[in-house]
Parts: structure tokens; C-alpha cells; sequence
């Protein structure tokens, strides 16, 4: 979503970083770069010039400009107001960004917004968050009696994420709703109840009139605002239209997976003054994510996001699957099968694209991949080719001579050199599981991380993110930039205390 500013806030930064010294004209015009690179990616106008004040006002000080370092302090400058406008300041309490069960049960979450921005599927991506990740019963009903079949739509959703929805009445108004839900919560002792609110095409009093009618019935302790990120320069009057009538206490940014310029998400939080509490990612019904502007800033400034990548690793791949892996790797096996596992596990986090966008440094690679045509449909036929091997050639790659590839590329509807490509792939991490093998196996996070050369999450756990020869990026070729050399050899000790903690828990 951010490509864009990313790219021209990259290519500022760049310019700033290749100077060993810089004036105050130097930061002036880097100022006005970011100025106008904000303004294109839609971020309101009063936003982008309290940002550049503030911006301008540290960056010209005399720490900056006589610092060793200067281009990468400003960077720092910017990444922290930029935080701070996404909601993420040192003031800022990240308790405002969670969701609040501390009132008496039932508590009503009220979701309201415009039409088509995604509230109905954003209710059922609640609910099912609320039962999976907090472990409370929760309720939901909709509201809407103007959208045709959108209570159904919220029955069908509420069956595919094990949420129980409200019967249909026919007939019945938004307030009557409101209140029969509110006495069938308590019935069925609901932690929480999800009211899925109509919307117009357009703000206007008829709708406003309603929003208040069923706040005054149901007594929300949530008024949550969804705002389609797509909507740009547009969802900051929607913005500001509702919060003047209703009591919002956050935002959900919807479609943050798609390929607006982002202003929307940099000005919400300063034009509603309330904090943006979940991001949509994706049609899946658990794509939904607590937003968090740090890890938001640093993904626009092309720091990556470390520790999503694990969250996100962590929700994907099997306990039980891990553990058998490297089991494996501890012996110095691997074998294609477990390779097509490691591909499955890489389409289901995202995609290439996802996982370069998260790692730290990757974004010169990731504008590689894009340049080269290369997507996701790289693993896709990586996957083929495996299948249309045999059992015993899975096992045993050695098996495969000339006629067998040829079979094998006819069957999978690609070309010998792909076939070979994977399986000179297959050997470079074959020989890396071998080295971890010489270590003593996978013990500690030096280890983990490519610390002693195994090639860490990049070359061993994650093929093509590097590693000892490059993964695909020296075999498979098509991922410029990406491999080669040894893993990183990261310490532990110089992770992110969340990351760290999160590692600990796992």
C-alpha cells in the first residue's frame, strides 16, 4: 500500500545518507521532497505541514547537523514523528489501541462507516478475533435493513468464523434490532455483542440521526470507524463527518493490502483523534491485524517489520511440523518434500512480496523482484515441479537424470531449467542443513538467526531470503541481490524487546 511514498521517502533518505555532512539547506530541500511526496500520497494537507514543522524543527539542530551520522538522524527524526502521526508517540498509551472488555457484560461494540467500506466482513473478522484471541463468547447482528441481503450476509459470515449472529426478523427497524439484541446477549450470556450498523453511499442526517438512535439504546463502550483505505484525500472527510456526531473511540482501516497511496491511514489519526485500532489485510476472514505505528513507520521507511514476520510465522506454521523439521535439519536431512512444505508455509504468510516487504534491508531486493516480472506464481510452479515427481524422487533427488526432468518439466508445464534450477536449490540447502548438523543442531538463536553460518531463517528456514549460496536468488536466479555470503549472524541480544520476547514465548 505504501510503495510509493516508500520508494520517494527511500531515494531522499538515500541522497541524505551519501553526504558526510549536512547544512541546513540540505535539510530544507530534503523537507520539501517529503512535503510533496506526503501531498502526492494523499495525507491532508494540515497533517503534512504539522509533520514538516516538526520534522524540520529537530533536524536543524545543531545534534543533527554536527552529529557523525547525520543523514541516518534524520531518518531517525522522521521515523519517529512519523509514529507519532500514525498514533504511536512517547504520550501515546498502547492500551487505547486495544479493544475494551472492562465493561459490564454485554459489551456492545457499534461498527459504523459508509457503504462498501467493508463494515459487514470487518464484524465477522471481530468476532472471530474476539473468540479465537481473547477467548470471549461473542454475538453479532446486523443493523443494516436498507443493503439487500446484508443480514444474510453477516449469518453466512458469522457461520464461516463459529460466531453466532442474531435471527432475521423481517421487517424490523435498526433500534428495535438494537434492543433485541441487547436482551438476547444477556440471554445467551454473551461476552460481547458486534452491532453491524447501515451505511449510506454518503454522509447524511438520516444516517447520522440512526448512528445516535441505536447509541442511545445500546450503550457502546466501542464506536469503532471503518474507513475503506482506498477511498484516499475522501475517508478523511468521512472521518470528520462522523466524529462530530458520533462517540468514536478508534478506526479500522480497511484494504491496507491494496494499492492506495496510504494518506488515508497517515491522516486518520490526527484528524479523528482517535487511535487506529485494526487494519484489514486481505478478503480472508482472518485478515485482520492490530495496527501498530511503529511497525507501520518502519515499514513506509523501508526498515521491515521483524516482528510481524514471526507473529505471522508463528500463526502459520504447525507446532508439530516445525518440530519434525528440525528434527531433520538436526540429523542433516531435507529432503523436496520438506522443501514443498517451507514453499506451502511462504504462500500461506503471503508471498514473496509480504515477506520481502517485513525484512529489514529487503527493499532494494523486493523492487528486483518486481522489475524482473517475478510474483508468487515463482512458488506456484516450484510447488508443480515437485508434485510431479514421484514419491522415491522426493526422497532421493539424486534419482533425477535427464529423462526423469524432462518427465517432470512435461508434467508440470515448465522447462527442464526449471527443473534444474530447483533442484540445485535443494542441494545448496541440503549442504546448509548439513553445517547446522556439524553445529550440534539448532541450539539457541545464534544459530536461529545464521550466527556460525547456517544461513539462519534466511538460508535454512525460509529458501530464497539467502543463505549459503544464495537460494534462489543464486540458483533460481530471478531474485537479484538476495543471496549469497553466509547468514547474517545476528545477536539475539540486539533484536527488538518485543521480538525478543516473543522469541522467548515460542
Amino acid at each position: 500500500m505504501f510503495d510509493s511514498l516508500s520508494d520517494r521517502l527511500g531515494n531522499v533518505f538515500d541522497r541524505l545518507k551519501g553526504r558526510g555532512a549536512l547544512s541546513e539547506s540540505d535539510v530544507r530541500e530534503a523537507m520539501r521532497e517529503i512535503r510533496i511526496a506526503l501531498l502526492e500520497a494523499d495525507v491532508a494537507l494540515p497533517v503534512v505541514r504539522r509533520f514538516i514543522d516538526a520534522v524540520t524543527e529537530k533536524a536543524i539542530g545543531s545534534d543533527v547537523l554536527k552529529s557523525v551520522t547525520p543523514g541516518q538522524q534524520v531518518v531517525k527524526i522522521v521515523d519517529d514523528e512519523l509514529t507519532a502521526m500514525l498514533g504511536g508517540g512517547e504520550d501515546a498509551d498502547p492500551k487505547d489501541r486495544e479493544l475494551n472488555f472492562n465493561a459490564k457484560p454485554p459489551v456492545v461494540i457499534m461498527m459504523v462507516g459508509l457503504q462498501g467500506s467493508g463494515k459487514t466482513t470487518t464484524t465477522a473478522k471481530l468476532g472471530k478475533l474476539i473468540r479465537e484471541k481473547h477467548g470471549k463468547k461473542a454475538l453479532m447482528a446486523s443493523l443494516d435493513v436498507n443493503r439487500p441481503a446484508a443480514q444474510e450476509q453477516l449469518k453466512v459470515l458469522g457461520e464461516q468464523v463459529d460466531v453466532a449472529t442474531l435471527p432475521i426478523v423481517e421487517g424490523q427497524q435498526p433500534v428495535d434490532i438494537a434492543r433485541r439484541a441487547m436482551d438476547s446477549a444477556k440471554l445467551q450470556s454473551a461476552d460481547v455483542l458486534l452491532l453491524d450498523t447501515a451505511g449510506r453511499l454518503h454522509v447524511d442526517e438520516a444516517l447520522m440521526a440512526e448512528m445516535k438512535a441505536i447509541a442511545g439504546v445500546s450503550a457502546p463502550t466501542e464506536v469503532l470507524l471503518v474507513v475503506d483505505s482506498l477511498t484516499g484525500q475522501d475517508a478523511v472527510n468521512v472521518a470528520q463527518s462522523f466524529t462530530g456526531e458520533v462517540p468514536l473511540t478508534g478506526v479500522v482501516l480497511t484494504r491496507m493490502d491494496g494499492d492506495a497511496r496510504g494518506g488515508a491511514a497517515l491522516s486518520m489519526r490526527y484528524v479523528t483523534g482517535k487511535p487506529i485500532k485494526f487494519a484489514g489485510t486481505g478478503e480472508k476472514l482472518d485478515a485482520i491485524e492490530a495496527f501498530d505505528p511503529k511497525r507501520v513507520a518502519g515499514r513506509i521507511l523501508g526498515m521491515g517489520d521483524v516482528v510481524s514476520l514471526v507473529e505471522k510465522a508463528a500463526a502459520t506454521i504447525k507446532q508439530d511440523e516445525a518440530e519434525a523439521l528440525a528434527k531433520k535439519m538436526a540429523k542433516g536431512q531435507f529432503d523436496l518434500d520438506d522443501l514443498r512444505m517451507q514453499l506451502k508455509q511462504m504462500q500461506n504468510m503471503g508471498g514473496l512480496g509480504m515477506l520481502a516487504g517485513m525484512m529489514p534491508g529487503m527493499k532494494k531486493a523486493k523492487a528486483a523482484m518486481a522489475a524482473s516480472s517475478m510474483d508468487d506464481r515463482v512458488l506456484l510452479h516450484m510447488d508443480a515441479i515437485i508434485g510431479s515427481m514421484t514419491a522415491k524422487e522426493r526422497k532421493n533427488p539424486a534419482l533425477m537424470n535427464a529423462k526423469r526432468k524432462k518427465r517432470v518439466a512435461a508434467g508440470s508445464g515448465t522447462q527442464v531449467q526449471d527443473v534444474n534450477k530447483l533442484l540445485k536449490m535443494h542441494q545448496e540447502m541440503s549442504r546448509a542443513m548439513k553445517q547446522i548438523k556439524k553445529m550440534g543442531g539448532l541450539k539457541g538463536l545464534g544459530a536461529l538467526f545464521g550466527g556460525g553460518g547456517a544461513g539462519g531463517l534466511g538460508g535454512a528456514a525460509m529458501p530464497g531470503l539467502g543463505g549459503p549460496g544464495g537460494g534462489m536468488g543464486g540458483a533460481a536466479g530471478g531474485l537479484p541481490g538476495m543471496g549469497g555470503g553466509k547468514g547474517p549472524g545476528v545477536d539475539p541480544s540486539t533484536l527488538p524487546p518485543e521480538l525478543r520476547d516473543l522469541l522467548d514465548k515460542k
